[in-house]
């Protein structure tokens, strides 16, 4: 399984913005010294030398994911705005057909539909799959005017909407999918998909240290023992307590949530739009100090970072 992360943002895109490109140059240059320039091989050296949050950058995207399985089904997570680069920059399937998981219709996981130019292709097939039964209705409405010029009817025809049963498995190519009910306003859904026993988990939008998400026997099923869960972590502490009942999670609770279910590697995820590079390397130390102290490193823990690619 190969894992392909394509938008990593929640609520809303987050573009860099001139101030933030400015103070990573003032950055940069602040580090510099005159051994760093003295040949190309030196300036190489010394750009790749830069911490993450001046040389890179994690993302403005909102919510995607893309899935090739072993025998190359293409599966995708969520069709936020990184929806978009995919099918531009993507390796296409061979038989171009498409499996779409959403997790639920809130705008920043579905804004990005309209502009997947397989979605054009008459050759493609796009298997949307959801719990929710009205999931043709929600995207349709906002493909339709005066919130879009293009409606559905103008997509592939080979277009197909799929009601999933929540905590019930069924198979798309060789991999296992399973769903489950998160804490989130309006309802979210976690998927867990499995493949030669290797389990990756997406668990974006949710509340983690809300009353209703409580320990049970199918969240032990569910999460219990994954290799790689990808959980929201929108807010600081202080955050999640101010903002109780938005659906959305710290990186401390996603942390002492990976730790109970015994969870191999954890990434965070669904960043703040308000957050810059800088703030969002912070958070990820300040993680791992937390999975440090509190868990003795039992789980890694990892930044979600747009164009990351993982092996699974």
């Amino acid at each position: 399984m190969n894992i392909h992360f394509w938008g990593v943002r929640g609520s809303l895109p987050a573009p860099l913005s001139p101030q933030q490109v400015r103070a990573k140059i003032s950055a940069a240059v602040q580090r510099i010294q005159p051994k760093d320039l003295v040949s190309e091989d030196a300036r190489e050296r010394f750009i790749t030398s830069l911490p993450s949050w001046i040389y890179g950058t994690t993302g403005g995207n909102s919510s995607c994911i893309e899935i090739t399985t072993n025998d190359g089904t293409k599966i995708i997570l969520d069709a936020g705005t990184g929806i978009r680069m995919m099918g531009k920059c993507g390796e296409p399937p061979e038989n171009l057909t498409y499996n779409l998981l959403l997790s639920h219709f809130h705008w920043d996981h579905i804004q990005g539909l309209p502009f997947f130019e397989p979605l054009y292709n008459p050759n493609a097939t796009l298997n949307i799959y959801s719990p929710f039964e009205k999931m043709k209705s929600y995207l349709d409405v906002q493909m339709q005017a005066p919130f879009y010029p293009i409606t559905m009817e103008s997509c592939t025809k080979n277009m197909t909407f799929n009601l999933i049963e929540e905590k019930k498995d069924f198979s798309i190519g060789s991999v296992k999918v399973n769903a489950i009910k998160m804490s989130h306003p309006g309802t979210s859904y976690a998927y867990s998909l499995i493949e030669n026993g290797h389990k990756f988990i997406f668990a974006t939008d949710v509340e983690l240290n809300h009353p209703d998400f409580i320990r049970t026997k199918e969240h032990d099923e569910f999460f219990n023992g994954a290799d790689i869960l990808v959980i929201d972590s929108q807010y600081t502490v202080e955050e999640a307590y101010a903002k109780q009942g938005w659906g959305h999670s710290a990186f401390c609770y996603a942390i002492d949530f990976a730790v109970a279910w015994k969870v191999k590697k954890v990434y965070l995820f669904h960043h703040d739009p308000m957050y810059d590079d800088r703030k969002l390397n912070s958070i990820l130390q300040s993680a791992h100090w937390y999975a440090d102290y509190s868990a003795k490193n039992a789980v890694e823990v990892n930044l979600a970072t747009e164009g990351l690619e993982l092996k699974l």
